[in-house]
């Protein structure tokens, strides 16, 4: 083959790795490149989203408030059970129990274990006990996603969709939530339908991928990160608090859907399918200023942290007409 047909194929091969949405040509080394803040700070309203308050959990804490974004699309029996345990009430009052350096924080009712407390559960009638596992849901070619451009070593493609770390696998026809820092999931005992959403965990460490497809991963903290990855370390087995007094109380947990309309958190989303959005990852990706002096040419999924922000005076009153 020549010269220019292996050029050819190797410019194809590249472009079919590019994200979907418009990113701009790596910097010169004679420009630095912009900073995170200087791209957000250009971004057009469009490119934010509003998180629909009926996937938007609000949980209270005694330090403060945490925002949890629910995904549907990838679990919806767990997301739809876990809505209907915070109708219920069924977090308020419980606690924090295993807070394990670099890996996890969870909360759970300390009275039960991974499936939660099955006389409350009970008690409650219209939560489910045990659910069919989510751990992957069919690959669907027409669900939104930013294709990243590097690789990865635990699936063939991954990006984004809708401001969740996804991976694809089109031969096995799968695709998955992963477990990326922030991103929240559903704990269970070994039995693969033994998690129903009554026990939840966030990642508060280095990305453990190896619970990839092991585990349903419902969502992402999207604000108050901080309140669950700063809490002290459990000394017990597995980071379990040994006393009961080290646990943090859980106050309450409420959908956004479900509060008055102005007291609903007022925050945006950056679009993973906007050109900010893509502009970010080039950035980090080809980072040259008077600090980097050698760009790292790549990025991985769990590196990338998609923005959130208050919502704009326009922005929050379109979500307040939201049901």
């Amino acid at each position: 083959m020549s010269h220019r047909r292996l050029l050819a194929a190797a410019l194809a091969a590249l472009a079919a790795c590019l994200p979907a949405s418009p990113a701009p040509a790596a910097p010169s080394h004679d420009t630095p490149t912009p900073s995170a803040a200087q791209l957000l700070a250009s971004s057009g309203n469009a490119e934010w989203r509003t998180p629909d308050p009926r996937n938007l959990l609000v949980m209270r804490l005694p330090a403060g408030r945490v925002l949890i974004e629910l995904a549907p699309d990838f679990a919806p029996l767990h997301v739809a059970n876990i809505r209907t345990l915070v109708r219920q009430h069924y977090f308020d009052g419980l606690a924090i129990v295993r807070v394990q350096d670099n890996f996890v924080a969870q909360w759970d009712d300390p009275a039960g274990d991974d499936g939660g407390d099955q006389a409350k559960l009970r008690s409650l009638g219209k939560a489910q006990a045990t659910l069919p596992p989510e751990f992957t849901r069919p690959f669907d070619a027409k669900l939104p996603f930013t294709r990243l451009p590097d690789g990865d070593m635990y699936a063939p493609e991954v990006g984004f969709s809708e401001g969740f770390p996804v991976a694809r696998n089109r031969a096995a026809g799968q695709e998955w939530l992963t477990h990326c820092y922030g991103m929240v999931g559903v704990g269970r005992d070994n039995p693969p339908d033994s998690g129903n959403g009554s026990a939840l965990y966030a990642v508060i460490g280095q990305a453990p991928r190896r619970l990839d497809r092991n585990l349903a991963v419902v969502g992402r903290v999207i604000d108050g990160m901080p309140l669950l990855s700063g809490l002290p370390r459990g000394k017990g087995p597995m980071g379990f608090y040994a006393t009961p007094a080290r646990r943090t109380l859980i106050e309450s947990v409420r959908l956004a859907a479900d509060l008055p309309a102005a007291q609903r958190p007022a925050v945006q989303v950056l679009r993973t399918d906007s050109p900010t959005f893509a502009a970010l990852i080039e950035a980090q990706r080809n980072r040259h200023d008077a600090f980097y002096a050698v760009p790292a040419g790549r990025i991985d999924l769990c590196s990338i942290d998609v923005p959130v922000r208050a919502a704009t005076h326009r922005a929050r009153e379109s979500s307040l007409r939201q049901p």
